[in-house]
């Protein structure tokens, strides 16, 4: 007996050790979509602090596909050694689970969460030829011209496509859904003229409206973007109910070493605190938002719930 507990406690010695010890090796952050979307711009933002914190390069990996549940995926199933990370949105992760009959992973069961990040508010973007200035003109010509608009998104599934899903059940009106691979292909067809509309977050689409290449139309918020304070919020515009932004955080396999999560929560927070990191999102018109593990799950299950009513009432599947 004596000699099974020596070698429990050693175990246990060198289990801590090893965690003590933790990173050892560049980490990848796994950015589920192509690059130039809001979830690789933010992955890029935090990237380097991250690695200046934790000693170890982490390494940004664009894994795009399926309106993010690829990449999502591979992290649910990587070893949960704290080399593996996602940057997801609490919005992206539960799709999975909502729109798809068998789902390859479920977010309550196999993520933990690390921190949030950032909260970057949806906006309806559409190409300056559409002849529409407004939330009531946009709906008005769309139930003119049922399923005339072409509606960009990210993917099949992304959390773009799917807040656009909402505001047509929210409104009654049919748009043609044309999916990309990525926010950015999706905005290089929208400023194209291929399609006319994209429900968008405000970091990757303001450029775009300050320039004049794009028009804003509304934001799916409480409260107008910092970044577009003349652009007033779909509940001004009598857009009731409509209210949808995309919450990213790092997320890690649920069987992490608690150590380990800890380690990188400990070394986000500080990254965020960082004057240059507040400075490029306020550059990008996002919110810095700090959460702990816990708070990040009851986002999710909001999240999960809303997307449940949003299958409910559509029918839409994405299998």
């Amino acid at each position: 007996m004596n000699f099974i507990r020596w070698c429990a406690a050693l175990c246990a010695v060198a289990g801590a050790a090893a965690h003590a010890a933790y990173p050892e090796k560049p980490i990848r952050l796994i950015a589920p979509f192509a690059p130039g979307g809001n979830i690789d711009i933010t992955a890029r933002a935090v990237a380097p602090g991250l690695s200046e914190q934790l000693g170890q390069p982490v390494i940004v990996e664009n894994r795009g596909g399926a309106g993010g549940r690829i990449g999502t995926e591979l992290v649910a199933k990587a070893a949960p050694d704290g080399y593996t990370m996602l940057l997801g949105s609490s919005g992206m992760l539960t799709v999975n689970v909502a729109f798809v009959s068998k789902p390859t992973y479920d977010p309550m069961r196999d993520f933990i969460g690390a921190s949030t990040i950032a909260l970057a508010p949806i906006v309806l973007v559409t190409h300056p030829a559409l002849p529409v200035k407004t939330a009531q003109q946009f709906i008005a010509l769309a139930r003119a011209r049922p399923g005339a608009i072409l509606m960009a998104s990210a993917g099949t599934g992304s959390n773009t496509h799917l807040t656009g899903e909402l505001f047509q059940a929210l409104t009654g009106i049919k748009l043609t859904h044309v999916p990309y691979k990525g926010t950015a292909p999706a905005l290089v067809d929208l400023v194209g003229g291929h399609t006319q509309c994209l429900f968008d977050q405000v970091s990757t689409s303001g450029p775009f409206i300050l320039s004049g290449r794009l028009r804003a139309i509304g934001v799916a918020g409480l409260k107008r973007a910092a970044l577009l304070p003349d652009v007033p919020t779909m509940a001004e515009s009598g857009v009731r109910d409509f209210v949808a932004a995309t919450s990213t955080g790092i997320y890690l396999p649920a069987a992490t070493p608690r150590e380990i999560v800890n380690r990188v929560s400990s070394a986000l927070l500080r990254v965020l605190d960082l004057a240059q990191t507040r400075e490029a999102f306020a550059r990008l018109g996002v919110e810095v938002i700090k959460g702990a593990p816990e708070e990040m799950s009851k986002s999710l299950a909001a999240y999960l719930a809303r997307w449940r009513k949003l299958q409910q009432l559509t029918g839409l599947k994405l299998d």
